[in-house]
């Protein structure tokens, strides 16, 4: 809360927590409330429209002048400023620091910047779009960061440099999977909350599956695995093993961010259909409606409920098995998948 001085919060009889100050209208301690204001700003020769947050009295609705209130604005304006002209936050600074496990002075280096670039942007200065771009490229891609850190190496103390070429590599290993499937699981993530290991799998299957049926040709040229848990991409499942924590709170999710954007809308079509549909249930009905589907039932012939196995899924048989499906549930609509889960759980049970 802006100005949470002692004296600036009051309660009323009712026990609701008020906003005071002194407005200079009314020559008193009132009552303040927050909103957003529009105001213009010429940076550059080039106007900006920023949304601020004004405190108004409540009494004669003037704006007043609060503890914290301008360094506040001058946040708002620096985030509004930075995003639209698409240039990176200290935060994606800060998580590339992370990423690479390099210090800002040896990454301004890496990068072929002068060695207090990076700090200096961290302090708040605004990069230009140039090197903007380059601090962008290193974030979302492990390729391209090796390549920086390798054309820049005389400049770096050989533990500074191993460190980060050792991150860059172990990341581009992970991250081995398609861009299809990569900007699939990102446009995923941006749709839902949270997504388990387990419900994301299913997804991309269902995903394969649904277009495959819509389309006539696979999505992803990754083939899925039938595993006890029900359909599995391993190049998926080694990528988020590797995420210790929820992966929209690890920093390297940030090579993911973005990557949606070269979605077609077919694609985005689809899975826009399976998660406003599929992506309703958890991980645990998703694999009931797998495992009673008959692409998984048939590579799983012959091994129990415990054995593990690796047997694939044939694209082919994906895509028949959903074009049967499209043609009784007619499966381009909502409806027609929500009524095929629905009769798949009921299956299931």
């Amino acid at each position: 809360m802006i100005g949470k001085e002692k004296n600036d919060i009051m309660r009323s009889s009712e026990g609701k927590v008020l906003n005071i100050d002194f407005c200079i209208e009314c020559r008193k301690e009132t009552e303040y409330i927050l909103q957003k204001k529009d105001i213009t700003k010429n940076i550059r020769d080039k106007e900006y429209t920023f949304a601020i947050t004004v405190a108004v009295c409540a009494e004669c609705g003037e704006e007043m002048s609060i503890p914290g209130l301008i360094d506040k604005n001058v946040q708002e304006i620096d985030e509004q400023y930075r995003a639209a002209e698409c240039l990176v936050s200290i935060d994606d600074i800060e998580k590339l620091m992370k990423i690479y496990k390099i210090g800002k002075a040896p990454l301004s280096l890496a990068l072929g910047f002068g060695e207090v670039t990076i700090p200096r942007y961290l302090e708040g200065q605004v990069p230009s779009k140039e090197y903007s771009d380059i601090v962008k490229a290193a974030l979302t891609s492990p390729v391209y960061m090796k390549q920086k850190l390798m054309e820049n190496r005389a400049k770096l103390t050989d533990a500074a440099y191993k460190k980060a070429l050792l991150a860059a590599e172990s990341i581009e290993s992970l991250f081995s999977v398609s861009d299809k499937m990569l900007r699939a699981i990102a446009y995923i993530f941006e749709k839902l909350e949270e997504v388990t290991p387990l419900m994301l799998q299913k997804l991309l299957y269902f995903i394969q599956g649904v277009y495959s049926a819509l389309y006539g040709r696979p999505i992803f040229e990754e083939d899925c695995r039938a595993w006890i848990h029900g359909p599995v991409y391993p190049q998926v499942y080694d990528l988020f093993r590797d995420f210790k924590y929820n992966p929209i709170d690890d920093a390297r999710f940030a090579l993911l961010e973005g990557r949606s954007d070269a979605l077609t809308d077919d694609e985005k079509h689809v899975i826009d259909l399976v998660v406003n549909t599929f992506g309703m249930y958890g991980g645990k009905a998703l694999e009931k409606v797998a495992h009673n589907e008959n692409p998984w039932m048939e590579a799983r012939k012959g091994y129990g409920d415990s054995i593990p196995s690796s047997e694939l899924l044939p694209k082919e048989r994906i895509m028949r098995y959903y074009i049967a499906i499209n043609q009784k549930y007619g499966i381009d609509t909502e409806d027609g998948l929500r009524k095929y889960i629905r009769d798949m759980l009921d299956k299931a049970s």
